[in-house]
């Protein structure tokens, strides 16, 4: 987990596995994610239950129909991402689709033309194709952010959500990126990382070829938005894990009060939006 919570204090099943990512080599790390994100999905089945990224507040409001209030801090961490840029008719892709509640929204409320979301986690990928086969400009297919099945320069829009900090290798991760970003496209970032690895990721982000139109911290939106979600947080939890991993699983989730939550809280990690543009 590059860059996040390596160091902190947490549940002993999420200690083990950031020790582990710590010493594994790159590509037995990504096997890992994989394996914790196919069990989660395996586990957690509940179809109310669609993201899993952190939230965002400040005082623009995502257009929400009524059906989607209940997870507006979520929506707006996507919303806030990709807010800049022209949606609408335009081809986009999503790396590290999770769920798939992100993509849904922006699918069916923005207007593009097509949204491919593509996550490393076939199970995952199984859930969303099931619960959004309506959506008629949605695709959900399977891959590897470092190795996307996808044609060179396929896409007006590029995003990438909280999910980042899993991969193994950003060199490669960005190159694809890149690669399927037509000339002129924008790539959307948003995640959080420690200082250093943030200042090594933004001199990556232009050796991958990318200009930088701008970059903000936004560490203070995602953690008065956890604050709110705080109790329903929990309750999920409380409800779908074994008393084992609840910790743990509230540290990955940032529940405040857990390591990862401290460290945004504190400055040690921080969050930040980039919008990129491929020349």
């Amino acid at each position: 987990m590059e860059g996040v919570g390596a160091s902190l204090g947490m549940g002993i099943p999420a200690r083990a596995f950031y020790l582990a990512m710590r010493i594994a080599p790159p590509g037995m790390r990504s096997r890992m994610w994989r394996r914790l994100y196919q069990r989660m999905s395996k586990s957690q089945l509940d179809s109310n239950f669609r993201f899993m990224n952190y939230g965002y507040k400040d005082e623009t409001q995502a257009p929400l129909e009524d059906g989607d209030e209940g997870d507006r801090l979520f929506i707006q961490l996507y919303h806030m991402n990709i807010r800049e840029v022209r949606i609408e008719n335009k081809d986009l892709l999503e790396i590290g689709s999770g769920r798939g509640g992100g993509a849904s929204w922006i699918a069916r409320s923005l207007n593009p033309r097509k949204l491919v979301a593509v996550d490393y986690s076939g199970q995952a990928v199984k859930r969303c194709k099931e619960w959004y086969s309506h959506q008629e400009n949605l695709e959900f297919i399977e891959g590897n952010a470092e190795a996307l099945p996808l044609e060179d320069e396929s896409f007006d829009v590029v995003y990438n959500v909280e999910s980042s900090h899993c991969y193994a290798n950003i060199p490669k991760f960005l190159g694809e990126t890149f690669r399927v970003t037509k000339n002129g496209g924008k790539f959307c970032w948003t995640d959080m990382r420690d200082k250093k690895t943030m200042e090594k990721l933004h001199d990556q982000f232009i050796q991958a070829g990318f200009t930088v139109e701008y970059r903000r911290d936004v560490t203070k939106n995602v953690v008065d938005a956890l604050d709110l979600i705080d109790e329903g947080r929990r309750e999920m939890i409380r409800q779908s894990a074994p008393p084992s991993l609840r910790k743990s699983f509230e540290t990955f989730g940032g529940v405040p009060g857990t390591p990862i939550y401290e460290a945004l809280k504190e400055g040690r990690i921080n969050y930040f939006h980039y919008l990129m543009t491929k020349p």
